[in-house]
């Protein structure tokens, strides 16, 4: 058994959740946690929401809330739309904790102490409007690299190089369009020079990355400048030094704490266990691995900072150190990064109404449909683009015309002619049953080491391939037509639903919530394929605080069921077969579009009464 970290993006608390967002983060890391725990692993998956940092202090003022109040509202929606999704969380938590606080400022002291964050000043940029700073990606312009307009303040996306924002041509604020000020004042910074040669020369041991994300990440390390972790801000992570840690307008900024989110929410899970060094296990065991999911526009943070952060942690940089209370910290093992989804040829937008949020696709649509589309049809290695069309036709061609018509061929069959799973006579077994079952069975390892490398589309594929062949089977011996032979249909019938019990557990990790009602189709008990669950819970230091986080029961055993080919039981009794998919109706991708360019309409016409309203008020101020 070996212990395997499952470390998931953790989504911004400014909003909630859609496609593009999952599509990313959500669906790869749970079909590869899903299926590492039915190989027998010890799978520990964590994340949370992103609670900090200035653009929920501007979202907060648009909706009258304070940050808290705001990060309260929306922690809890896309839990629900997450845990709805099926995601397989240990514990998705949040990084308003006391717990978090205290491992933020752990690590912070430690990297301080150990050379890699030193005292300097820097330009930042100040609405001239509030006096407030302004996030880095909020601010856009023309790349001073590339020349590429739409560059942001902390990164151009065009040419992939990191950027300050006073190094944009004609910087504009994205909140109102008014050009911000850079102000010179103090920080603490993370010297990345000093970490670059250990980091780089991390990556380059690294094998298996997606070829994109590697090069990528290499290319970081061109040019490799020290960043400031503090931000002129009052919401946020208190400062852990004298001078410092009182001073309400000064706190860590958000990028350095999420990352560390990982380690505090593996932290904050053992506590909730009353173990609490259990999270060592994964942290400080070489021979445990860490898989980081996300989408791309987070790889920087993932394969350059977050590893930075480790490495100062560790004390491994050019300036040496030691590690801290924690222990030395395990470099991630690998970066498995998506690419984007767009819909319907328009890139995801919420102020823009180019979006469809999970809840409310979840609220039309079966939950293993949705997962189903993502992870055939999703952004693995390239855009990909979410269309009503496509995801109907995926649905209803290939969930419900394929594999949820073939279960129900079988259920219906054994049903009504046994009412029990048959008998499989060996010595009635023809050269194409046995063909059926070796393919089935050897599937596991096929379908199985896709997963393990991070190719879902084709391991998905390949399980579909199966169904495909075990319908193959049935329209070539044709069951209904055998009259006068029951052994001889007992046989065939069980080797159909051995097959398709075969093709349930390689379904299992990407479609958790049709993969229970295929158990119980075959006369299952129990339960075949864990959900999660939301649990409220009260604060581990901060008195009075609750909020609700996601975990669950994931044992092998007794609620997941392992990765091989389970014998079926003769003599099990077989229920009255119910649908497992159902088609939907083609006249929906009309409604859908119909949705999609009203909203479109809607959000472009509020957007610009948004701005004019900006406009005039930042007029009247000055």
């Amino acid at each position: 058994m070996t212990h395997i970290l499952v470390n998931v993006a953790w989504p911004y608390a400014n909003g909630p959740r859609h496609i593009g967002h999952v599509a990313g983060f959500g669906v790869p890391s749970d079909v590869y946690a899903r299926y590492e725990r039915m190989k027998g692993n010890d799978v520990l998956m964590v994340s949370g929401t992103d609670e900090h940092g200035t653009p929920i202090l501007v979202e907060a003022d648009k909706e009258n809330l304070t940050p808290q109040e705001l990060a309260n509202r929306y922690n809890r929606v896309i839990a629900k739309d997450l845990c709805d999704l099926g995601l397989s969380y240990d514990l998705f938590t949040r990084t308003t904790t006391g717990n978090h606080e205290h491992v933020v400022q752990e690590l912070f002291k430690q990297c301080l102490k150990n050379g890699y964050i030193y005292k300097g000043v820097q330009k930042v940029a100040i609405s001239p409007s509030t006096g407030r700073t302004l996030p880095d990606r909020y601010i856009e312009g023309t790349c001073p690299i590339c020349g590429a307009d739409g560059a942001r303040g902390d990164q151009c996306d065009n040419c992939g190089h990191e950027l300050d924002p006073d190094e944009l041509i004609n910087p504009v604020s994205k909140i109102n369009g008014e050009t911000p000020e850079f102000r010179e004042t103090e920080h603490f910074f993370l010297d990345l020079p000093a970490l670059a040669e250990a980091n780089l020369a991390w990556l380059k041991t690294r094998e298996g990355w997606r070829t994109n994300v590697i090069n990528f990440s290499l290319g970081l390390f061109k040019e490799v400048k020290p960043r400031a972790i503090t931000r002129d801000i009052d919401w946020g992570i208190p400062v852990p030094v004298d001078g410092w840690i009182d001073n309400p307008n000064k706190k860590l900024y958000v990028w350095f704490d999420a990352v560390i989110g990982y380690l505090s929410a593996s932290i904050e899970w053992a506590r909730r266990q009353g173990d609490p060094e259990a999270w060592r296990a994964w942290w400080n065991d070489p021979s445990a691995p860490g898989y980081y999911f996300m989408g791309k526009d987070n790889i920087t943070f993932h394969s350059q900072i977050w590893p930075s952060e480790m490495l100062a942690y560790n004390g491994e940089g050019s300036k040496g150190g030691e590690p801290g209370s924690y222990g030395k910290l395990n470099m991630p093992e690998q970066v498995v990064s998506s690419e984007f989804m767009t819909m319907e040829g328009k890139k995801f937008s919420s102020s823009r109404g180019v979006v469809i949020y999970v809840k409310d696709i979840l609220a039309r649509y079966p939950v293993d449909a949705v997962r189903y589309y993502i992870s055939v049809a999703g952004p693995e290695t390239s855009d990909a683009d979410f269309t009503w069309a496509e995801f109907v036709r995926h649905n209803n061609e290939e969930l419900a015309a394929s594999w949820g018509n073939l279960v129900n061929r079988v259920a219906n069959l054994m049903y009504k002619n046994f009412g029990e799973i048959p008998e499989l006579d060996e010595d009635s077994m023809t050269d194409e049953d046995r063909a059926l079952l070796e393919e089935s069975a050897a599937a596991f390892d096929v379908v199985g080491g896709l997963i393990e490398r991070h190719h879902q589309k084709n391991a998905l594929n390949e399980a579909m391939k199966l169904v495909g062949d075990i319908n193959k089977y049935i329209s070539a011996v044709e069951p209904w037509k055998i009259k006068d032979d029951p052994k001889h249909l007992g046989t065939v019938l069980h080797t159909c639903a051995q097959a398709v019990s075969d093709a349930n557990h390689l379904l299992a990790p990407f479609l958790p919530h049709a993969a229970q009602k295929v158990w119980e189709s075959l006369g299952g008990t129990g339960t075949f394929s864990p959900l999660p669950r939301i649990e409220e819970v009260e604060d581990l230091d901060k008195p009075d605080f609750k909020y609700p986080i996601i975990t669950g029961d994931y044992e092998l055993g007794k609620t997941v069921h392992p990765w091989e080919s389970e014998s079926l039981v003769a003599g099990t009794p077989i229920p009255k077969p119910v649908p497992i998919f159902e088609k939907i109706p083609k006249e929906a991708v009309d409604e859908e579009l119909a949705r999609f360019e009203a909203d479109l309409q809607a959000r472009k016409e509020a957007e610009a009464k948004r701005f004019e309203h900006a406009k005039e008020k930042l007029a009247e101020q000055q």
